[in-house]
């Protein structure tokens, strides 16, 4: 200490000047330090979010790990078989599982294994006291047959006028494929995402040689027949006063250049089941080359009500117009918070949770209730909730480094606490947006397998196919059979009633089979 100190200089001026130079060095040090931390966190964030977009699970209530026992399990059956037979007190410990009766509308074959009629120790001939039925589950593999259409040419002695029945319509004038392959077809490439190449793969080995080009046609062709019915959709779909909305980006190949650009896939889903509505649900969606603030106001222009959304600033013009109200999405907000968690393990990202999860556990109760009732809970038990969450979120606010990606988080709900808190005040109106979310899921899936969409006119079509395929869905249809049915009477169904061929005007029945309703 009294080396250091003979380095001083005894003036005191020059030591004031010393301390405030390592005073201003330190300050510099620490706010170098809260900047990379702040840094750090950041990238912990992302990488966490990045983790969770592949390899995440449904479901991002904290503690939940579905997948990881899954695999566990798994392993743990793979071992146990691998070390063959266990002995029989692990036997009598493991629970045995239960199997589930086979579908009963599927077709039986009976197949009878018979005994020799005479019994094998005296000879005397056997009587029938019972016998033993096992079901064995089969597949049969899908095949392809012709239909030969024969229309017989008559004539009359008298008159010499000849006669013949009227050429039976088809899905696409002139075209080979009947209104099952074309469904099929639609639906193994926009609800199983089956690139077309590979559909051309299967019916190759089935002994069918359809090139991709052909198939693309097919696709092509059914969409602009489908055109009216999506129209349709989409006038039911704006019509309610509740809207969902999300989007997704879509790559899109530019021709001539070798690269792609990213479009957007817009989903508009009206749904007023969870609100004891009985107007049926459907799915509406849309393509656009870009993502500007035009889309939506085009897409929405005869829209009027309540629009739900995430925190995209281009909704801010259709909410400008005056006809549409925001309401926010409590899951946007959450999932901040989880991602933050799950990077950080943050105290108060974990309170936030479980605040948000108590407002959750409300709307499980009241799902499905009318508006008033729905309304009255809310306001009566999300309400305080509500009020101590907000004042809560302000003042943990004022105990982080505002760069933070906690205080981000915080600060994303506070900015737009209106919109999040509407749905007290309203029971048609849900917690969040998950309702878009799972619609826009499949093309997210689709987008894995086929890459990229061949042109503006390729995410036109998959809109108008994803549209009639999430609303058959939603209504319970199988999407083939339905986009089947659809197909055989279309080209014939007057166009000023297309909206019979909506999806809750046809029925299925016990079988799985479509009739139209009465």
């Amino acid at each position: 200490m009294q080396g250091a100190a003979s380095h001083l200089p005894d003036d005191i001026d020059t030591l004031k000047r010393l301390v405030l130079e390592r005073e201003a060095e330190l300050a510099t040090a620490r706010q170098t330090t809260l900047h990379l931390s702040a840094w750090i966190e950041k990238l912990k964030l992302e990488i966490a979010r990045l983790k969770r977009m592949q390899f995440g699970r449904s479901s991002e209530r904290l503690g939940e790990r579905i997948d990881q026992l899954e695999l566990i399990v798994e392993d743990l059956e793979v071992s146990q078989a691998q070390a063959g037979p266990a002995s029989p007190a692990c036997v009598a410990e493991k629970r045995a599982p239960v199997r589930k009766p086979l579908p009963a509308h599927l077709p039986r074959e009976t197949v009878r294994h018979e005994s020799e009629p005479n019994c094998p120790d005296c000879g005397s001939v056997l009587k029938t006291i019972g016998e033993d039925l096992a079901e064995m589950l089969e597949y049969v593999p899908a095949h392809f047959k012709v239909i030969r259409h024969v229309r017989p040419r008559l004539a009359c002695r008298c008159c010499e006028r000849i006669v013949q029945a009227a050429a039976p319509s088809r899905p696409i004038d002139r075209g080979i494929p009947g209104p099952g392959l074309l469904a099929h077809v639609l639906v193994s490439k926009f609800a199983d995402h089956l690139p077309l190449y590979r559909q051309a793969g299967i019916y190759a080995r089935a002994g069918v040689e359809l090139e991709r080009s052909t198939l693309a046609d097919w696709v092509g062709a059914a969409a602009r027949l489908l055109d009216p019915l999506v129209a349709a959709l989409g006038k039911h779909v704006l019509a309610g006063h509740t809207l969902h909305a999300d989007d997704t980006p879509v790559p899109v190949l530019q021709p001539g250049r070798g690269t792609t650009k990213t479009g957007r896939l817009w989903t508009y889903v009206r749904d007023d089941r969870p609100a004891g509505g009985d107007t049926p649900p459907a799915v509406w969606f849309r393509y656009s080359p870009d993502r500007k603030a035009l889309r939506p106001a085009e897409h929405l222009k005869r829209f009027a009500g309540i629009l739900q959304a995430d925190g995209y600033a281009g909704f801010g013009s259709v909410y400008a117009s005056g006809r549409v109200t925001e309401a926010g999405c409590w899951a946007h907000v959450r999932r901040k918070f989880y991602d933050i968690h799950q990077a950080s393990a943050s105290p108060i990202a974990g309170q936030a949770i479980a605040r948000i999860g108590a407002l959750y556990e409300i709307e499980r109760e009241i799902r499905g209730k009318p508006p008033d009732e729905r309304r009255a809970h809310r306001q009566a038990r999300a309400g305080p909730l509500l009020d101590a969450l907000r004042q809560w979120l302000q003042a943990s606010l004022s105990t982080v480094s505002g760069k933070s990606a906690i205080a981000l988080a915080i600060k994303y709900a506070l900015t737009r606490w209106t919109a999040l808190t509407r749905y007290a005040d309203d029971g048609r109106i849900e917690i969040d947006n998950n309702a878009a979310e799972r619609a826009i899921r499949d093309v997210a899936l689709g987008r894995k397998n086929w890459l990229f969409a061949g042109s503006d006119a390729g995410g036109e079509r998959a809109a108008a196919i994803y549209s009639l395929l999430g609303t058959a869905k939603l209504n319970g249809l199988d999407p083939e059979r339905y986009l089947r049915a659809v197909l055989e009477r279309i080209a014939d169904h007057p166009i000023n009633r297309i909206e019979e061929l909506l999806p809750w005007h046809l029925e299925v029945d016990r079988v799985g089979e479509l009739r139209e309703a009465a």
